[in-house]
């Protein structure tokens, strides 16, 4: 078992060597876990004793107190309701109305992705758009209130 107490600099990143790492595949809510156990691809357990409120993103690598890089993380395909509009004005409509409910959404240039949920997906159909059902990896934002630290 390996214990990860830090998520690597951007600058640090850098400098590991990717293909000695373990993989981390973890759903969106799972990345939101800093004190939990996991168990990697390759079946190793890793401890995460991350600072409380850490959110990890696709491309993180995470290491132990030495700084030893042990896991990269990855988002790991999950059910998802991923929404398409015609034009870009209806899809940030659909965005608005949807960040009003304060749920963890996922927003591009071409579409939002949200956990599958029947009346949300009622809403952005009588609005006209397409809704439909998947299994993608889920990066909803992180929030106007939380940021990304690299160390």
């Amino acid at each position: 078992m390996h214990i990860v107490t830090q998520r690597l600099s951007a600058a640090a990143k850098k400098l590991v060597d990717r293909d000695s790492l373990l993989t981390l595949a973890l759903v969106a809510e799972d990345r939101t876990r800093s004190r939990h156990r996991f168990m990697t691809v390759e079946e190793i357990e890793l401890n995460l004793q991350l600072q409380r409120g850490t959110v990890l993103r696709e491309g993180d690598i995470l290491a132990d107190a030495n700084e030893k890089a042990i896991a990269i993380v990855v988002a790991k395909p999950e059910p998802v309701l991923t929404v398409t509009a015609s034009n870009s004005l209806d899809l940030l409509r659909a965005a608005y109305h949807l960040g009003n409910r304060h749920i963890s959404l996922e927003v591009t240039e071409s579409y939002l992705r949200l956990s599958p949920d029947s009346v949300l997906e009622d809403m952005v159909l009588k609005m006209g758009l397409t809704a439909t059902h998947e299994i993608q990896p889920f990066q909803p934002e992180s929030g106007a209130y939380h940021h990304h630290h690299d160390h």
